[in-house]
């Protein structure tokens, strides 16, 4: 069946549906782009709302990216753990702020 999405995941999205001593993904491609495009949306959704809590509250970058985990760690059945972390990783990245300490998945992007 020839795929036509031109959408390039991040390694650092896939690393997350690798189980450990493994190589091959351990879902589809379909499903890990479905998961994908969730949460890259769910990040720029948050971005502006980041930033409107950031002046508006006065609070740190830092503050805001975990108080953005937290709310997504509330709900788990919209998210995992790996994800939620994920998404506020990339947040931080269209924010230009740095990265919180939670996950593993900082370094890989």
């Amino acid at each position: 069946m020839p795929f036509d999405n031109q959408i390039d995941i991040p390694q650092s999205f896939m690393l997350m549906h690798v189980a450990p001593g493994h190589t091959r993904p351990n879902a589809s491609h379909e499903v890990i782009l479905d998961r994908y495009e969730r949460c890259e949306d769910m990040a720029c959704m948050l971005t502006e709302h980041a930033r409107t809590i950031a002046f508006k509250e006065n609070f740190a970058a830092q503050e805001v990216l975990m108080r953005c985990h937290r709310g997504l760690m509330a709900d788990v059945s919209n998210f995992n753990e790996k994800e939620s972390a994920w998404i506020v990783h990339r947040l931080a990245e269209l924010l230009e702020w740095a990265p919180p300490a939670i996950g593993d998945v900082g370094a890989g992007m």
